[in-house]
């Protein structure tokens, strides 16, 4: 960071133990779900304080800070466009700068969010190709190289990868089916939503045109940002785009961010939330940050296991290091297990979605989260099975 933060040369990691202080309530439990995350004491502390002019100079170092942040959590030298919205508006801005009605690209769904993609495609007028598994199995690089080598006129505009699904905690071979898309020469867009931050990605190094995350998930700070690498292949498609659109217009708010600025009104707060998440994550490390989440994806799978539960995904090397989805006992409902856990333990668990609504429940561990919590919410879940019920 080239400008100094509000809270640099302080003892961050010291006064912001992954450990929360507050453990919850059963009225405002302590979030072990996939999204929102707990929020780092010093994150919220500066979301109690007074507002801030978005035009003003104040407000234009702190972003400038951010900028430069997020590309380096991003792992890129390109631009990192910051919108004031979900992770699913800065996916829709991502196929309306780059392609238009008509065009043909190819989805690999695995679960509610990545099929997600599917939808909005076909909604924009896209000619959608879905590539799906079953809940719990990763999408295969051999399924994709299949229908790719089968693209011989180059008619697919784009493929869509999902790197964590959050909706099962699958972790897909995002490396591998990068190089697949390069070499048939489609857009490589990819939803990195719960997995940046959280598991090593390397948006340059893997050379990938779109990626879309966003704020109330790795970044530790509370949902309305939402951020969009936009690669050199990205901005040459941008030229051909016939109808960009205006607000997720990617040349309106790149010029903006040149100049330390946002198109339009921003989320100030979140902004500056985001500011002090960053400056925690740079001290702590990225390096650092993977291997804490690995080592509570390991924590909580072993645990579960150990309690005699089984998880969605069967196969360790591509579970998400961000969320873990747990099958219930034979005879238990999900719904028995979230709500125990919140009244007697202060702690919020998450359900299945969709066809998977009450057959699972997820546990998210990204994040502001500590051994200590893994250790507490199966604690939590170890006291439920053993509830005399």
């Amino acid at each position: 960071m080239n400008q100094q933060s509000p809270i640099q040369n302080q003892n961050i990691l010291a006064q912001n133990s992954l450990t929360q202080a507050a453990l919850g309530t059963p009225e405002r439990p302590f979030l072990m779900i996939p999204g929102p995350t707990p929020l780092p004491e010093a994150v919220r502390a500066v979301l109690g304080e007074p507002a801030i002019g978005h035009r003003s100079a104040e407000f234009k170092t702190v972003l400038a800070r951010v900028f430069a942040g997020l590309q380096w959590a991003f792992q890129t030298q390109n631009p990192v466009l910051m919108y004031t919205a979900s992770a699913t508006g800065a996916m829709e801005g991502a196929f309306q700068n780059t392609l238009n009605p008509g065009d043909q690209i190819v989805v690999l769904c695995c679960g509610v969010f990545s099929a997600r993609w599917a939808d909005m495609g076909e909604s924009l007028g896209l000619q959608v190709t879905r590539i799906s598994v079953p809940a719990g199995e990763p999408n295969t690089v051999e399924s994709l190289e299949a229908v790719l080598t089968a693209d011989t006129a180059r008619k697919i505009k784009a493929v869509v990868l999902t790197h964590s699904e959050t909706s099962t905690g699958v972790l897909n071979p995002l490396e591998a089916m990068a190089k697949v898309v390069r070499a048939h020469g489609a857009l490589c867009i990819v939803d990195a939503v719960t997995s940046l931050l959280a598991t090593p990605f390397y948006t340059d190094t893997w050379d990938l045109d779109l990626v879309v995350s966003g704020s109330q998930k790795g970044f530790m700070i509370p949902p309305g940002l939402a951020f969009l690498s936009v690669g050199p292949r990205a901005w040459e498609a941008f030229e051909r785009c016939t109808h960009p659109g205006y607000y997720f217009n990617f040349e309106r708010n790149k010029k903006a961010q040149q100049d330390n600025n946002t198109a339009y009104t921003p989320a100030t707060p979140q902004c500056l939330a985001l500011d002090v998440a960053l400056s925690l994550m740079q001290q702590e490390g990225l390096e650092a940050i993977w291997a804490r989440h690995q080592k509570l994806q390991t924590q909580i799978r072993d645990g579960v296991e150990a309690l005699g539960l089984s998880c969605l995904v069967p196969h360790t090397q591509y579970a998400s290091t961000a969320v873990t989805a747990v099958y219930p006992p034979v005879g238990v409902s999900v719904s028995s297990i979230r709500t125990y856990i919140k009244q007697h333990y202060a702690m919020a668990i998450a359900d299945g979605q969709k066809e998977l609504k009450g057959k699972i429940f997820r546990i998210g561990h990204l994040g502001h989260i500590s051994s200590t919590d893994a250790e507490r919410v199966l604690g939590a879940l170890e006291a439920f099975l053993k509830e005399d019920r």
